[in-house]
């Protein structure tokens, strides 16, 4: 069985961690604004997607790092509608996340059947 590489199992820890962070503080946002509709509940709900990337990023799965990888590329897209900063580091994430994620040592880790 293949070891997960330490990279994988950081990124992965950091998707958790943002995920499940950024869904707390857009639901409070949410709560506190008495904002409830269907675009507002929304924003919370992706941001748990990155916890849920990273999970079974550690459990192995395949279409978790893609999940991962679409999650921050949809920030450098919105990120577009801000500022050129805001861009250029989404950017930079993602370019790292994406080297992490799809380096020869990752695939064969994905490659492999996932933990049960």
């Amino acid at each position: 069985m293949q070891k997960r590489p330490l990279a994988v199992t950081i990124v992965a820890c950091l998707l958790i961690a943002v995920g499940i962070l950024g869904g707390i503080f857009h639901t409070r946002e949410i709560i506190s604004q008495g904002s409830f509709n269907f675009a507002s509940i929304l924003i919370p709900v992706l941001s748990f997607l990155a916890a849920v990337a990273g999970t079974f990023i550690l459990l192995g799965r395949n279409w978790a790092r893609w999940l991962a990888l679409v999650w921050v590329a949809s920030h450098v897209a919105i990120s577009f509608f801000d500022s050129w900063q805001e861009v250029t580091m989404h950017a930079v994430i993602f370019l790292l996340i994406a080297y992490i994620l799809l380096y020869p040592a990752a695939g064969a880790y994905f490659r492999q059947p996932a933990v049960r």
